[in-house]
C-alpha cells in the first residue's frame, strides 16, 4: 500500500468520526443574544480598468460562498474546542493534504497564530475574544440590548461602530471581570470562513435561544418560547461575553489572562477599522428574564475562560 492510500484510509475514519464528534455543544438553561454581520466574499476584479468591489462586495447576505473545508471538519481536542484548537487542526490537515497531492515542499495550510508579524495580504487575522463577569453587570445586558435595536450591522462602519461600543461596554465593568480568554491567529482566506462559522455554531449552540438578535440587518426579540428579553433574576451568577471577529489587518494580543491585558486587548479589539473589519459577531448569555448562568455551568460551556 503506497503512501496516498493509506493517508486516504487513515483520512476516512478521521472524517466520519468528526460526523459524530463535531456536534454542538447541549443547550444550557440560559438564552443570549446575539449581534453582528459581514461576508467574506472573494473582491471581484473587472475585466478592464483598476480594481473594484473588496471584501463581501457590501456587508448584505451575511456569510456566502466557501464551503466545507478541513478547519470545519476536524474534531476539535484541544482547548475545549477554543480558536488555538482549530489551529492546531488545520495544521494537521495541511500536513495530510500536502501528503495526499504528493507535494511535500509547500507549508502546511495554517499560518503559525501567533505572533502575527508580516501578515500577508492573503491572511485573515481571527480572533475569539471571552469575558466572564459577576452577575452584578446588569447595566451590560441594558447596553447590549439596546445596541442591538439600534446597530446598523449591515455595512463596514456600522459593524466598526458595533465592535467599538461593545468593547467600550466591557471597558466600564472592570470590577466585575472575573474570566477571560483572549486567542488570536491568521488563517488563509479561502479557510476563513469555515472556520469562522464553525466557532459562530458553538458559542450560538450554548444557548437555549436567541432572545434578543441582531444579525445582518435583522433584527428580533423574543425567539424562544416562554422567552422574554430582561434582566436575569437574583439567582444568576454569571455573565459571558463572546466575541468573534475576523479582520485583514494584523492585532498583536496579550497572551496572558490578567486584568491589565485583558483591558489593553479589547482597546486593541475596539480600535479595528471599518477597511480591515470583514465579519463580526457578538454572543452573550444571558439575557432572557429570569435566566442564570451558574459557576457550574459557566465551567461546562467556557472550559477556556481563565481566572484573572
Amino acid at each position: 500500500m503506497n503512501i496516498r492510500r493509506w493517508l486516504s484510509a487513515l483520512l476516512l475514519p478521521l472524517f466520519l468520526a468528526s460526523l459524530i464528534i463535531i456536534q454542538p455543544e447541549p443547550s444550557q438553561a440560559a438564552g443570549g443574544g446575539r449581534m453582528g454581520g459581514g461576508s467574506f466574499r472573494a473582491p471581484s476584479m473587472p475585466r478592464t480598468g483598476g480594481y473594484r468591489g473588496g471584501y463581501g462586495g457590501g456587508y448584505r447576505g451575511g456569510y456566502r460562498g466557501g464551503g466545507m473545508g478541513f478547519p470545519f471538519i476536524f474534531p476539535i481536542f484541544f482547548g475545549g474546542g477554543g480558536l488555538f484548537g482549530f489551529f492546531v487542526l488545520m495544521a494537521i490537515a495541511g500536513v495530510f493534504v500536502n501528503a495526499l497531492r504528493g507535494n511535500t515542499s509547500t507549508n502546511p495550510t495554517l499560518v503559525q497564530a501567533n505572533p502575527l508579524t508580516n501578515q500577508p495580504s492573503n491572511q485573515i487575522t481571527m480572533i475569539e475574544a471571552q469575558v466572564g463577569l459577576l452577575a452584578s453587570a446588569k447595566a451590560l445586558q441594558e447596553d447590549l440590548r439596546q445596541l442591538a435595536k439600534s446597530a446598523d450591522t449591515t455595512t463596514p462602519e456600522g459593524l466598526q461602530k458595533l465592535l467599538q461600543e461593545t468593547t467600550l461596554a466591557l471597558l466600564r465593568q472592570p470590577d466585575l471581570w472575573v474570566y477571560s480568554n483572549v486567542e488570536s491567529g491568521t488563517i488563509p482566506f479561502t479557510s476563513a470562513e469555515a472556520t469562522f462559522n464553525r466557532l459562530s455554531m458553538t458559542e450560538r449552540s450554548k444557548l437555549q435561544a436567541e432572545v434578543t438578535s441582531n444579525f445582518s440587518g435583522q433584527i428580533r426579540t423574543d425567539l424562544g418560547e416562554n422567552m422574554n428579553a430582561g434582566e436575569a433574576d437574583a439567582t444568576n451568577e454569571y455573565i459571558v461575553v463572546t466575541l468573534l471577529i475576523a479582520s485583514k489587518g494584523r492585532i498583536n494580543l496579550h497572551k496572558t489572562n490578567t486584568t491589565q491585558h485583558l483591558s489593553e486587548n479589547l482597546r486593541l479589539i475596539g480600535s479595528t477599522s471599518s477597511s480591515d473589519l470583514i465579519a463580526l459577531e457578538v454572543i452573550w448569555q444571558p439575557e432572557g428574564q429570569g435566566d442564570s448562568l451558574s459557576a457550574e455551568e459557566l465551567v461546562t460551556s467556557y472550559p477556556n475562560l481563565e481566572h484573572l
